[in-house]
């Protein structure tokens, strides 16, 4: 039995507080510390976690409405088909000094599910994957310079874009990363484009010709206008750049595969990682054979690459996924969630913002105290047992009972933060700090 209580007193913040002396930054994931969802009062540790469900170390139960594991989990927490072909392969030695064949049966069961793709190399996370991606197509193409529209993890190359720029990535999801320790001379060598602006694509192209490759993520808060995507691809293959999709946030949501596959756009390559594998970690880069045969002209190898259990967990996860039809059942989820929040912010007199794709969405606040808002909001469906965030990422595992206990929930707290925003009261009744949705040092 689920222990009541006060959720926003419990061992997790008190070991959160510990871990912030001995970690830099408290955790490995930024999208996981407690000061971006409720500082001070997060439960930041789960002690198991079940379908829909997150157990605290105190032994209270919540249903996760946010951001289920930070997309890995699509298929729900703890799977049991998943678990079980993750289970066979620690058995039977997660790590040997001979190759996993899995690794040929995922292979083929990624170019089979993407036409256009002929070879794939593997990774255990997205950050990983991107970046080889970037070190194949500048093998391949011989340049260095890269276009990006997106956020495409922690690397070098990637980070780079904000030496030449003060906070150039601010606009690309995420503000205040300083690219201290990446090296200066590759200042210059990747430059940001907004979605559906094209124009400043070809700006990018115009001082700078020929691109080793154009990045972006297929979709992610909107969808392309007119045709945006064609026109990327294209401009890529007029200037000889390789065009990358990095499907990691996207991908196994909209189609079995890519978003591309819906999209009905073609890249290069594309990478995958988070919900491939359902909480296991793995990665796939897939591409064209000429374009992936340049990883063997230069140096991309590791250890950890090489494990059962990564490639034995997507294969069942991909085919639990056709065999349910994952982007159905997400879609339909999501859109009972969405008429959830714009039913309630009509309710009670809220303007929400709402953007995203039904299995992917998101909501701001109005005004600009909307984090203190936010922070509110997660406050105080948290008391109500439920992780929430300015975020939902539908899962299989989440059903129509969940909806309607998210429902009655947020009805509550949306009447709470109406009153709150009349009366200017929001932050009166916050137990704590206001959270941050931007990158800062914590210890």
């Amino acid at each position: 039995m689920a222990k009541k209580g006060n959720p926003l007193n419990g061992t997790g913040q008190r070991l959160w507080k510990r871990a912030r002396k001995i970690i830099p930054g408290g955790n490995q994931l930024l999208s996981k510390r407690s000061e971006r969802f409720l500082p001070e009062f997060w439960p930041a540790y789960y002690s198991k976690a079940k379908g829909a469900y997150v157990w605290d170390l105190d032994g209270r139960k919540y249903l996760d409405m946010s951001i289920m594991g930070v997309g890995c989990n699509v298929l729900g927490y703890a799977d049991k088909d998943v678990d079980r072909a993750a289970k066979d392969a620690i058995d039977r030695s997660s790590m040997c000094t001979l190759n996993t064949p899995q690794e040929i049966e995922l292979a083929e069961l990624l170019v089979k599910l993407h036409p256009w793709a002929d070879m794939c190399r593997f990774a255990r996370t997205g950050g990983e994957a991107m970046a080889v991606a970037a070190r194949i197509a500048r093998a391949y193409t011989g340049r260095d310079v890269i276009a990006i529209c997106g956020y495409h993890g922690w690397a070098d190359w990637y980070l780079a874009t904000n030496l030449a720029k003060k906070d150039a990535l601010a606009q690309h999801l995420l503000s205040g990363l300083k690219p201290r320790g990446v090296p200066k001379t590759l200042r210059g060598t990747v430059y940001p484009f907004h979605y559906n602006r094209i124009d400043e694509l070809k700006k990018i192209l115009k001082k700078h010709p020929k691109l080793a490759a154009i990045i972006m993520e297929p979709v992610h808060g909107e969808a392309p206008k007119g045709n945006f995507l064609k026109q990327v691809r294209v401009l890529a293959k007029k200037s000889g750049a390789v065009f990358i999709f990095d499907e990691i946030t996207i991908g196994w949501r909209l189609a079995v595969g890519g978003a591309h596959l819906q999209l009905d756009v073609k890249p290069d390559m594309a990478i995958f990682a988070k919900g491939m594998s359902n909480g296991y970690p793995m990665a796939a880069i897939i591409g064209t054979r000429n374009i992936m045969q340049a990883a063997q002209d230069t140096f991309i190898s590791s250890t950890y690459w090489t494990d059962r259990i990564g490639p034995a967990a997507t294969i069942a996860s991909i085919k639990k996924m056709q065999r349910v039809n994952l982007p159905k059942r997400l879609a339909r989820i999501g859109a009972q969630v969405k008429k959830v929040w714009e039913e309630n912010a009509e309710k009670h007199g809220i303007h929400v913002e709402i953007s995203g794709f039904l299995p992917l969405l998101f909501f701001k606040f109005p005004g600009k105290d909307r984090e203190a808002v936010k922070t509110l909001f997660v406050q105080e469906m948290l008391k109500r047992g439920i992780l929430s965030s300015d975020q939902f990422y539908a899962s299989y595992a989440h059903t129509d009972a969940h909806v309607r206990q998210y429902a009655r929930a947020l009805d509550e707290v949306f009447a709470v933060i109406g009153k709150a925003l009349r009366e200017g009261k929001v932050r009166r009744l916050l137990k704590g700090p206001v959270a941050s949705s931007n990158f800062q040092r914590l210890n």
